[in-house]
């Protein structure tokens, strides 16, 4: 298994319950073909860096995960089938990079906890 990380953005037209809806779809696909979920972050509506099908922002979703190559596949033709996802991306990790989200997920919660 190795470990991934995927960001998509959602249109900006949905509402709240709709988005989070979406989100839990994708879970729903990952945790189905095996994958394991180790974190994910809500990074809210965005302003885009240029427009994409006539949308200046789009909500942003990373989730991180751990799962099997063949994963991969099944969870971009999820995100190609969907109309509300504008763009993705999903990443294999090497080992810093791995070690540096998991450092990052700990400087968060602390800060959290301090609050």
């Amino acid at each position: 298994m190795n470990q991934y990380e995927t960001v998509f953005i959602l249109t900006p037209v949905l509402s709240d319950e709709q988005m989070k809806e979406t989100v839990e779809k994708f879970k729903g696909v990952l945790t189905k073909a095996g994958a394991e979920i180790i974190s994910e972050e809500n990074w809210g509506l965005k302003k885009l860096a240029y427009p994409i099908d006539k949308k200046t922002t789009g909500f942003y979703e990373l989730i991180e995960f751990n799962a099997a190559p063949e994963t991969i596949k099944t969870l971009e033709t999820q995100y190609r089938r969907d109309e509300k996802v504008l763009r993705y991306l999903t990443v294999k990790m090497e080992k810093y990079a791995a070690e540096y989200a998991a450092k990052r997920r700990g400087n968060k919660q602390a800060k959290v906890e301090e609050a």
